[in-house]
């Protein structure tokens, strides 16, 4: 799969390509992740708190990310004891498309969104090395992704991102807070059933 690139949409410092994957490349990525479903199935984490997230989750790669009593954490294995399925080669033309110069990511989180799904503003900052790049890829319905500052606090900006459409937070946006607010229901006939998957590529090491 070739990816066209084309100006991104610049955010406080985020690149988003706006429908940088078509849909045939789309479809083959869903098909992938229904394997990585199969090998490590979708759950559903609990906050250190004890109350659970809205995102249902799983990953691929050589770690996971995983959530519990004991605390929001990289794992080598998912939550029921088996190591997570390599990332389908179809993500990866995603990461090389967009962040040619980075390492290879060791971690691809997959949270799947609901009609009434949310996720809070957070800083992606349990990695090692935060000069390498977070990439986020979209597929399915619309989400309302807010965007922050480096701290908790002051103004922020939104945008909708759709099915296709690539993030880059890297350099001075790597940590800044950010969050999905809602998901627009019925923009999408990508998954059936509706929904939204986010993919999230990290390099963990």
């Amino acid at each position: 799969m070739v990816m066209q690139l084309s100006a991104p949409l610049e955010l406080r410092g985020l690149s988003i390509y706006k429908g940088l994957i078509p849909r045939d490349a789309q479809e083959e990525m869903v098909e992938a992740l229904r394997d990585v479903t199969r090998a490590a199935p979708l759950f559903s984490p609990m906050t250190p708190y004890g109350k659970p997230m809205s995102v249902r989750m799983t990953s691929a790669g050589r770690f996971g990310w995983v959530s519990d009593r004991r605390g929001y954490r990289y794992s080598e294995t998912h939550p029921e004891g088996q190591p997570w399925p390599p990332i389908p080669a179809s993500i990866l033309g995603a990461w090389t498309a967009v962040a040619p110069e980075a390492r290879m990511p060791e971690c691809c989180l997959v949270n799947f969104y609901a009609a009434g799904a949310r996720m809070g503003l957070h800083q992606d900052r349990d990695e090692a090395d935060f000069s390498q790049p977070v990439v986020s890829v979209s597929l399915g319905d619309d989400a309302l992704y807010r965007v922050g500052n480096k701290t908790r606090g002051g103004s922020t900006e939104s945008v909708w991102l759709s099915s296709g459409d690539v993030m880059v937070m890297g350099g001075e946006a790597r940590l800044l807070y950010h969050g999905i607010d809602r998901i627009k229901p019925g923009t999408s006939t990508l998954l059936r059933g509706g929904g939204r998957i986010n993919l999230t590529l990290r390099v963990v090491t």
